[in-house]
């Protein structure tokens, strides 16, 4: 049986302000007519079963998410506590799944709810494929993205070849010899050089069986705590009420990542190099990757005046922004009457000015 997992907390920072704590960028519609949830539910509706669709989020944002998926059985919103990051939200979520399919063989797809992926058959291929190979082998898969570029951006996957001068073939499995953190721009360029490093697209596809397996030998302290949490998930209480009950038990989690605490570690991973046309749409920068520039290369998005200007990216709905003699800057005018200003090389660090915003409120 194939379930996924929909992980789609987040805060809604990388795109303030358009994205807020309550609306972050899973529930936007900036790259199309859909919200990006939207796009990923329908991306595997194909192959998996609405009922077998699982949403991963948090107290602020499951309202939002029931309204925009009703299709998807509200108790399939599985609402975290409070965050501590993916090892505890992917531990929790299967928890939950493997008792609401309690004695069924389940294949588990973790995915992104924000990420783009523009050729959705291609996709779908590999998912089954990956599938496949989870549950004949007890292994995770991951997918891995041939990079086009040097990325600082994205984590690496550093691949154990069979020869030393294999090309990395699109739909084949390699082992994985270790996961990368992001790089820097010398580190990025020798990693895409050699051609022996994909981009890690924070997909994954196990069994139920090899997860746990993982959790208990790798991460035992919260292999312990989700023990614990399947007593509470066995009484069949869903919702806000499981998440208050849940709660107590979120607060021992450690805070750490499934990449730092499983993959990581992990000796049977095994990725699969593929072309889907993916991008994480990790800041502002990525509008560069979805829109077409103007002939000053600014980039668009509702009443724009631009003069002597170039290499902009403008985002507007209710009034015009007129730029005058400027070059690399991102605009935006966003909820609330927000208006960010920044150099297209500073969008990173949005985070830092929230905070100094929110300590001003």
């Amino acid at each position: 049986m194939k379930v996924v997992l929909i992980m789609a907390g987040g805060s809604g920072e990388r795109f303030w302000p358009l994205s807020t704590r309550e609306k972050p960028k899973q529930l936007l519609k900036i790259f199309s007519e859909k919200s990006m949830i939207r796009e990923t539910v329908d991306r595997v509706l194909p192959i998996v079963p609405k009922e077998n669709i699982f949403i991963s989020t948090n107290i602020l944002q499951w309202e939002g998410i029931h309204r925009e998926l009703k299709e998807i059985p509200v108790d399939n919103i599985i609402i975290e506590p409070m965050g501590r990051d993916t090892a505890s939200a992917i531990g929790y979520g299967a928890i939950v799944i493997d008792e609401r399919f309690k004695g069924c063989s389940i294949e588990l797809i973790v995915l992104p709810a924000d990420h783009m992926i523009k050729k959705e058959a291609s996709f779908r291929e590999v998912l089954l494929k990956g599938c496949q190979e989870a549950k004949e082998n007890s292994v995770i898969v991951t997918l891995g993205i041939k990079p086009t570029r040097p990325e600082t951006g994205y984590g690496y996957i550093e691949v154990k070849k069979v020869k030393d001068r294999e090309e990395l073939k699109e739909g084949n499995i390699y082992r994985v010899k270790r996961f990368r953190e992001k790089p820097n721009q010398e580190v990025a360029e020798t990693y895409v050089n050699s051609g022996n490093y994909l981009w890690n697209s924070g997909m994954f596809i196990f069994s139920m069986e090899t997860i746990f397996k993982n959790f208990q030998v790798l991460m035992e302290d919260h292999w312990d705590i989700l023990k614990d949490l399947r007593e509470v998930v066995k009484g069949e209480v869903t919702g806000e009420k499981l998440s208050n009950l849940a709660k107590p038990y979120f607060e021992k989690f450690e805070k750490i990542s499934i990449d730092y605490g499983i993959m990581e570690q992990s000796k049977n991973i095994r990725v699969i190099p593929c072309d889907i046309g993916w991008s994480d749409l990790g800041s502002y920068n990525a509008f560069s990757e979805i829109y077409t520039p103007d002939s000053n290369g600014n980039i668009t998005k509702g009443r724009v005046v631009a003069f002597e200007s170039k290499e902009n990216i403008v985002i507007g709905s209710d009034f015009t922004i007129s730029l005058l003699g400027v070059d690399n800057l991102v605009v935006v005018k966003g909820e609330n009457n927000n208006i960010l200003v920044a150099k297209r090389s500073r969008v990173q660090d949005i985070k830092k000015l929230l905070e100094l915003y929110r300590s001003m409120l």
